[in-house]
């Protein structure tokens, strides 16, 4: 957590080193007061010397996300957007490349001819396929672990097991309600914990585990070059 970005000329140093594309394809918008419709960004207001964090919808509209004086405050706000949306560009390649795997493969397979090789090429597939469906339901069906906002509450999910928060309790094991069960990704909000939640950090809970590789936090890689980032994936009708 010490290596997160705490300034925005930190976070422009963060983007740049993970060689993300051009901000008018991520539609993050560091250290600029950009006024187009599809965009997330954070600037310094000069009259009021207020740092903020905004979303820019589809239709224009602006929802600010954070204003203050804390520059640490507002960049981790913005910096935890980028990871999920990394994340989510990554999941959406992988799902793409998936597609196009098994589609090429099966094309491969009916353009070819019976022959010897038809086993070794079908084991091929199999095994190659496998993975691939194997990856799908483990991005798609799977909750990520991290944060969850269902009916004004917090929810933590990792390894398996989902935890409640209660200003009463604290975090306690819970048993997932139907509905976040079923639509778990309209309800996650970070891998990383913000003060904005305006709760407990689960990491000092006692129920917290260490992740078992830094795959558990697809954000933290590089981005690969050989993927495409298409922003008009992004929810661009919600308010974050």
């Amino acid at each position: 957590m010490s290596n997160n970005p705490k300034t925005i000329e930190e976070l422009k140093q963060w983007y740049i080193d993970r060689k993300l594309p051009p901000e008018e394809t991520t539609r993050f918008f560091i250290g600029k007061n950009y006024e187009g419709a599809k965009a997330f960004g954070i600037y310094m207001d000069e009259e009021t010397e207020d740092f903020i964090v905004y979303k820019n919808k589809a239709d224009g509209t602006r929802v600010i996300r954070y204003q203050g004086k804390n520059q640490a405050t507002a960049v981790r706000e913005l910096f935890l957007k980028l990871k999920d949306e990394i994340a989510n560009q990554k999941s959406n390649n992988i799902r793409y490349n998936s597609s196009n795997y098994i589609g090429n493969r099966n094309n491969s397979y009916r353009s070819t001819k019976k022959s010897s090789s038809f086993l070794p090429n079908f084991l091929i597939f199999g095994i190659f396929g496998g993975i691939f469906i194997i990856m799908f339901a483990v991005m798609f069906f799977f909750p990520k672990r991290g944060y969850y906002l269902y009916n004004n509450d917090y929810y933590y999910y990792q390894n398996g097991t989902w935890y409640e928060y209660t200003k009463s309790s604290g975090w306690f094991r819970t048993d997932k309600p139907k509905e976040l069960s079923k639509h778990h990704k309209n309800y996650y909000q970070s891998y990383d914990y913000s003060t904005y939640y305006y709760i407990d950090n689960f990491e000092y809970s006692g129920y917290y585990e260490e992740p078992s590789s830094d795959d558990d936090d697809w954000s933290s890689s590089d981005w690969d070059s050989g993927d495409s980032w298409d922003s008009s994936s992004t929810d661009w009708g919600s308010d974050w």
